[in-house]
């Protein structure tokens, strides 16, 4: 149970992928995704279907992580010039 709550919080609260989950808790990617599967189907993960909620969701994360953006990539995902010439020649 423990596992589980771990999960749940790094994927929810910090916002972590699957794998990076796997690699924090020492478990495969299959648990992990197994972990989520059975959550969502349990009704364990709310949705938020009305806006309001949404909104709500967007403040609180806001307030855990300030300077997470979600409209730009990180550093290390940026396409640059350069970058794109060495992928194409």
């Amino acid at each position: 149970m423990r596992k589980t709550k771990e999960v749940l919080r790094l994927r929810f609260e910090l916002g972590l992928g699957q794998r990076q989950i796997a690699r924090s808790c020492g478990m495969g990617l299959g648990t992990v995704h197994q972990y989520l599967e059975r959550a969502a189907a349990t009704g364990i993960i709310p949705s938020l279907p009305d806006i309001a909620d949404w909104e709500a969701y967007e403040a609180a994360r806001q307030r855990l992580i300030p300077n997470l953006s979600l409209s730009a990539p990180a550093a290390r995902y940026r396409v640059t010039k350069e970058s794109h010439e060495l992928q194409n020649s």
